[in-house]
């Protein structure tokens, strides 16, 4: 009998990690609606997405590099504007300057922005490897009030109009993360990032 108890309270305490582990997904997506994930779907050349850290102040999405540039400088514009996606002081409107294809998915930008976990949700760049002219694997951890809560994500920028954005692939994956995987509820702008 004591062994059962012991098996269900270990089951109820998982479950409860799973909750809040969900419930902390939605919320990062809430705060970037670009997300900040998963380059598993992303395919070619064309999806993408970046890393993202908190910020003081709403660092500016002007910050970019041209395929030209040094490796140094697309590193700190990938950063400077990952940052700047999750950081819930900046404007939806720079969010979706800082998403491929942000466009596409502006109402889901602005829906998510109004969580209020989301003025909690930062995420903080861990590593930049420029990997081509447009595109660069970004590692980062997502922080909820300073604390980090998901460690070590890997995402993938996107060298887009002059800017480096948060790759597509990278959002959509955290949008499926968010509907435990269920993908056939995506925005159709995400059927283009999966591979």
């Amino acid at each position: 009998m004591s062994v059962r108890n012991n098996v269900a309270r270990e089951r109820g305490k998982l479950e409860n990690v799973w909750v809040n582990t969900r419930r902390f997904v939605s919320w990062i997506l809430l705060v970037s609606a670009t997300g900040g994930g998963l380059a598993a779907c992303s395919s070619g050349t064309s999806t993408t997405s970046a890393p993202s850290s908190p910020a003081a102040a709403a660092p500016s999405a002007s910050a970019t590099t041209s395929g030209s540039s040094s490796s140094s400088t697309a590193e700190q514009a990938i950063t400077t504007n990952w940052e700047a996606f999750f950081n819930p002081q900046t404007p939806v409107a720079k969010r979706v300057s800082l998403l491929q294809d942000g466009q596409a998915l502006s109402s889901v930008i602005s829906a998510q922005a109004g969580s209020g976990l989301a003025s909690q949700a930062t995420a903080k760049v861990t590593k930049v490897t420029v990997t081509s002219p447009t595109q660069a694997k970004v590692t980062y951890t997502i922080l909820l009030s300073g604390a980090p809560v998901l460690k070590n994500q890997t995402g993938v920028a996107v060298y887009q109009d002059g800017t480096w954005k948060v790759g597509l692939a990278s959002f959509c994956g955290l949008l499926a993360l968010e509907n435990s995987g269920n993908t056939s509820g995506l925005p159709a702008a995400c059927s283009s990032a999966a591979a």
